[in-house]
């Protein structure tokens, strides 16, 4: 071949490739594959090749924690048989690329190691860090290759083989030596949670003294995490509501709550009087139950002026939004995006500060 045609033909490999392989984005748009021009987390489906991009990170996955609202959809749907919970996973991973619940919109965390890095990531990761991803599932590419031979199917957190890429603009952090991976996989899926929470009350604290701080489902991961950051805040009457005595009984041996109170949070009377009887009106609500219809309760149960925190990935923006205008309520409303900087450092601490934190999650995390 002579150097012109040699010259032609690399010049037309490369445009191939080309049109075979985007150029990459940071914000992973490169591997949207239906509909097109949206964001991961929006796409129907992703592209989980293996081979990485200059700016990516590839991980050998451990673990995936499901989040709560989407393994209690699951697990409704297979009105509990395991096997089925099992299949709904794989098929899921397998049609969209992600765990992405089709019916929350939400998918968890995972851990894993890094195998291999792109030369222009800036994720600060090198390969063999054991990490936590603090992205979710629902934008992350990600293959599942042992079948979930290792899971039961009956916890949120899922041991498995496989690979998922972070993109050059996502989170995660190297995994503590000091504590279990279950464990630590468990606070780094809530850890948005209580550093909201406390960005939130301490604000409160400085306008007026010792606010009253509200937690719905407060013996929970993400709530016990949020009752604890109130406290650590400034707040000056912590009030956990829970569904029934069980949980109540867990919530007062940790003694994360000035205020045990017991009320349905889809119950948007019971919840407000419940809040109120204990000394709310709340300065500060946090909803961390895993069950749609808690928003009215919320808001009801918020003194005017107040602010709503909302975390569970069940919330409907429409009810929050519409429900709160229709009963006159002058609160503002936030959602918890699950990222701030510093969150998992902080919700690590509070962990290892607050005995009764590590209580409850030793308790939720059993068995995992």
């Amino acid at each position: 071949m002579s150097a012109k045609a040699s010259r032609q033909a690399r010049g037309r490999d490369s445009w191939l490739t080309a049109l075979a392989r985007p150029e990459g984005s940071a914000l992973g748009l490169h591997r949207v594959i239906e509909p097109r021009g949206v964001l991961p987390q929006a796409a129907w489906r992703l592209n989980a090749d293996p081979a990485i991009w200059p700016d990516e990170v590839r991980v050998a996955v451990e673990r995936l924690n499901l989040d709560a609202a989407s393994f209690r959809q699951l697990r409704m749907s297979a009105e509990g048989n395991t096997d089925a919970i099992r299949a709904q996973v794989l098929r899921i991973v397998a049609e969209r690329g992600k765990m992405q619940n089709p019916v929350t919109g939400s998918g968890g965390m995972l851990t894993g190691v890094v195998s291999e890095v792109g030369p222009q990531s800036r994720l600060g990761l090198k390969p063999g860090d054991r990490i936590a991803t603090l992205v979710s599932l629902s934008l992350t590419p990600l293959a599942i290759t042992d079948g979930l031979a290792g899971w039961n199917g009956a916890g949120e957190q899922v041991p498995c083989q496989g690979h998922a890429i972070l993109f050059g603009r996502s989170i995660a952090a190297v995994l503590p030596d000091d504590l279990p991976v279950p464990l630590s996989l468990a606070v780094m899926d809530v850890c948005g949670a209580p550093a909201l929470t406390h960005r939130v009350v301490a604000e409160a604290a400085r306008v007026s003294a010792s606010p009253v701080v509200a937690v719905l489902g407060a013996a929970g991961k993400s709530g016990s995490l949020s009752a604890a950051a109130a406290r650590q805040a400034g707040a000056g009457l912590v009030i956990g509501l829970v569904p029934h005595e069980g949980e109540a009984a867990l919530l007062r041996q940790a003694g994360l709550a000035d205020q045990v109170v017991i009320a349905d949070a889809t119950d948007p009377v019971a919840t407000a009087a419940a809040v109120r009887a204990a000394g709310g009106p709340a300065d500060v609500t946090v909803v961390c139950v895993d069950v749609p219809g808690c928003e009215g309760g919320a808001i009801l149960a918020t003194a005017d002026r107040g602010t709503v925190i909302f975390f569970s990935m069940a919330t409907s923006f429409t009810a929050a939004a519409l429900g709160a205008e229709g009963v006159a309520a002058d609160v503002t409303m936030l959602v918890g995006n699950g990222y701030s900087a510093g969150h998992a450092e902080l919700a690590l601490d509070v962990l290892r500060s607050e005995p009764g934190v590590r209580h409850i999650f030793d308790a939720r995390t059993r068995g995992e």
